[in-house]
């Protein structure tokens, strides 16, 4: 990302005006720092560059990683007229003007490079105006993101470009760029304090000019790690509430409670608490893992999210966050299934499947007489009510071994699979003894013949 001199807004005074960041903007691709995956010797941009061609592109990144310097830089590289809009401040009249002004110049010999900042926050009829144009050549689109262009930028758009993923800058990126602004201010800065700025940066090389801009304004000597402290005041690591960091640590967060990591849990709820993430959105998430990880493994697990939750709504922060930390420790500790999600996966694919079969006679209740004398509720058996055929005596499984509780026109279907953890363990084996249960009652109700006999109602 950044850097060289560049002519600057002078004041009154003859002192560049500009914030630092913008002055120490590179002015070829060997001053650039970073990125090294995709610039550098025999990598794709700078062999491209060297070739003197350019293609439309999307650049994704996080804020601070060079995106826009980047562009500019390719676009001289390849002595492109540069030209640049931001989505949140431009429309579809401005998107034409420069459709004009780069046929104009395209006429003359001259290639124009569109760089469209924050491109995701275009809607779909936006980014379809460009659609056209870059087939035809008229201009070459750079857009760049900070969200993932397969979810923000139309499919046909993307068809059209090839997509290149910027990193957040190392510390030793960002350790490199403070030495730059240290020689441009004149002051210098000592090894610990420049190590901590870069680690406080958080990945963002623009972050690094202005907390150190902001630092040689607060002492006249040497800038030492007192002063950068003061200069971050409480700045906040790199967090999006609603983009790809936002996603990616709650990914995390979901992931170390299903591998019952404990630690890692506590340190990603910590770093979505630190980043400013809603603690009750949270709170809510931790809820979904109880039962999509946890299930009937622990199923007390739900009523500890719920309780947590609550304690939340009544302390507020900082303290009610204990709750949530104690909520996430338990769940990443507790045995773990994911029988019930997975059962109610497949459930919701055979009603998908099946469609709007109807309820059976015999499962239907009868409130009225005319429902009675229709057959709704007829050969029912209540479960609590299963007796012994030869002794009479209540079966202590209060179960109706046989019963199907299916559509008549459906097969039945195991559904539900719980697995050798926590209490489900035991769930698992009542429902291997009913199933039992079930084929010794399909056996005796075979004919003489081995013929089964035909289902309750069976239509025909």
């Amino acid at each position: 990302m950044l850097f060289a001199d560049e002519p600057g807004v002078r004041g009154r005074s003859g002192i560049d005006t500009r914030p630092l960041a913008e002055q120490l903007r590179p002015s070829s691709l060997a001053d650039f720092v970073g990125q090294t995956h995709i610039l550098g010797a025999d990598k794709p941009l700078t062999l491209m560059a060297d070739a003197d061609t350019i293609h439309s592109m999307i650049l994704w990144g996080p804020p601070g990683c060079g995106k826009t310097t980047l562009a500019r830089l390719l676009a001289e590289a390849t002595d492109c007229r540069f030209v640049s809009l931001s989505a949140v401040l431009a429309g579809i009249k401005e998107v034409r003007e420069e459709v004009k002004a780069a046929e104009h110049y395209l006429q003359t010999g001259t290639r124009t490079v569109l760089f469209v900042d924050e491109v995701h926050r275009f809607n779909k009829s936006q980014q379809d105006a460009f659609l056209p144009h870059v087939e035809r050549g008229t201009f070459t689109l750079i857009g760049a993101t900070t969200e993932n262009p397969s979810f923000e930028v139309n499919a046909a758009l993307l068809s059209r470009a090839r997509i290149y993923v910027l990193e957040a800058l190392t510390e030793a990126d960002l350790e490199a760029i403070c030495r730059r602004g240290e020689a441009k201010l004149g002051r210098s800065v000592v090894p610990k304090a420049r190590q901590l700025l870069a680690r406080h940066a958080d990945g963002d090389g623009r972050r690094v000019l202005n907390i150190l801009e902001t630092a040689v304004q607060l002492t006249e000597g040497e800038v030492t790690a007192a002063v950068i402290e003061q200069a971050l005041g409480s700045a906040a690591r790199r967090f999006d509430h609603h983009g790809d960091a936002f996603y990616e640590q709650i990914s995390a967060l979901h992931k170390a409670v299903r591998g019952s990591s404990p630690d890692a849990a506590l340190y990603w709820l910590c770093r979505m608490l630190d980043g400013g993430a809603d603690p009750l959105y949270l709170g809510r998430r931790l809820l979904r893992m109880a039962s999509e990880d946890i299930g009937n493994a622990e199923p007390r697990a739900v009523a500890h999210c719920i309780a947590a939750l609550q304690t939340y709504e009544r302390l507020g922060s900082p303290e009610g966050e204990l709750a949530l930390a104690q909520a996430t420790l338990y769940l990443s500790s507790v045995p773990k299934s994911d029988a019930v999600y997975q059962a109610f996966k497949a459930a919701q694919a055979a009603v998908t499947r099946g469609g709007s079969l109807p309820v059976p006679m015999h499962l239907r209740n009868a409130p009225t007489s005319l429902m009675k004398d229709l057959g709704y509720g007829s050969e029912y058996r209540h479960a609590h009510n299963e007796t012994h055929p030869a002794t009479d005596a209540q079966l202590p499984e209060r179960y109706a071994a046989g019963e199907d509780y299916f559509p008549e026109e459906m097969q039945p279907v195991t559904f539900y699979q719980p697995v050798e953890a926590g209490l489900e363990s035991k769930i698992r084996a009542r429902l291997v003894r009913l199933r039992a249960l079930d084929a010794q009652s399909s056996q005796q109700r075979r004919t003489p013949a081995g013929k089964a006999q035909p289902k309750r109602d069976a239509k025909t």
